[in-house]
């Protein structure tokens, strides 16, 4: 029989968002459970470097969400590892959520679950990655494809070429980059970067199953072009985890969560906060102010009658 435990609030996702809110509930003596699948700290955690955060000049995303984590762990949030979520039930005034192993009740909920990369559209192949920090180090002295033409492409391309990539090929199938152009000029500033706009990827060429080149397009002449490759990496963009919420929670069509400026979506005691939210702008601090915004929120909620 699987363990009940009883908490005041429930927050899904261990990100900048989640652990946010965890930090502001906690202070204010309410119960809290972050619900994780992975490691807290979300996609920031493979982040190389992160320069627009106050307090820092720069600072690896890793060991920027360790010190938040380091926070939260101060301040005794339960941090309860959650591989897949077998059921759930929101819509009452306890929230129940359904683990492998354990039964979580709240009388509130707060979902932090964020995004996740968008994948590449062509043919399943062991050398397309969506992380050069998890996956960059064995391509060092090789030739890697990149993929999207915005902040984390930039960003991603940085570390590759600091790790030894020997020529690196961005494309962006707009007619221009997106990234900041601080990073622009430091990327493609290096002899052995090439970048171009108006390009996509139309078909990977194996061989016994490993990668060898690259058929790319220009989108404008329709001219194509086949280059030789070991290692792509895609930043197409992302898109939010929130299949879960379908049919429960008010999406807008590309599954984003509607909320209001309080973080409330259409079911009472239920907030969202951070990237999964439908808004202009997405960054840390962005995250960070949904998160805040959702805690004081929720914790006004279960301190009135409503709950």
């Amino acid at each position: 029989m699987k363990e009940v435990r009883p908490f005041d609030v429930l927050i899904l996702g261990g990100g900048i968002a989640g652990m946010t809110a965890a930090i502001y509930l906690s202070r204010a003596r309410v119960k809290t459970a972050i619900l994780e699948k992975s490691i807290c700290g979300g996609l920031c955690n493979y982040t190389y470097m992160v320069e627009n955060f106050p307090s820092y000049i720069s600072i690896h995303g890793m060991d920027l969400m360790q010190k938040v984590r380091d926070h939260v762990d101060h301040l005794g949030v339960s941090i309860e590892e959650v591989c897949m979520i077998q059921s759930m039930d929101i819509s009452g005034t306890e929230k129940i959520i359904e683990s492998d192993d354990a039964i979580y009740h709240g009388k509130a909920l707060i979902v932090a679950t964020g995004r996740k990369p968008i994948p590449l559209s062509l043919p399943e192949c062991e050398q397309v990655h969506y992380c050069s920090i998890c996956d960059g180090f064995p391509y060092a002295g090789k030739r890697v494809l990149v993929l999207g033409g915005g902040n984390s492409g930039f960003d991603e391309s940085l570390y590759l070429m600091r790790i030894g990539i020997s020529h690196l090929t961005l494309i962006e199938v707009a007619d221009r980059f997106f990234a900041a152009k601080t990073v622009q000029d430091e990327l493609l500033h290096n002899k052995n970067v090439e970048a171009r706009t108006n390009t996509r990827v139309v078909d990977l060429i194996l061989e016994n199953k490993k990668l060898k080149e690259v058929v790319i397009e220009n989108v404008v002449t329709g001219v194509s072009e086949t280059i030789p490759v070991d290692g792509i990496f895609a930043f197409l963009g992302q898109k939010p985890e929130t299949d879960f919420l379908k049919g429960i929670v008010n999406l807008d069509d590309d599954g984003y969560v509607l909320v209001g400026e309080d973080m409330s979506t259409n079911i009472p005691g239920v907030y969202s906060a951070g990237d999964l939210n439908r808004k202009r702008y997405r960054q840390l601090t962005t995250a960070m102010n949904d998160g805040t915004i959702a805690a004081l929120t929720c914790e006004r909620y279960i301190s009135s009658d409503r709950c």
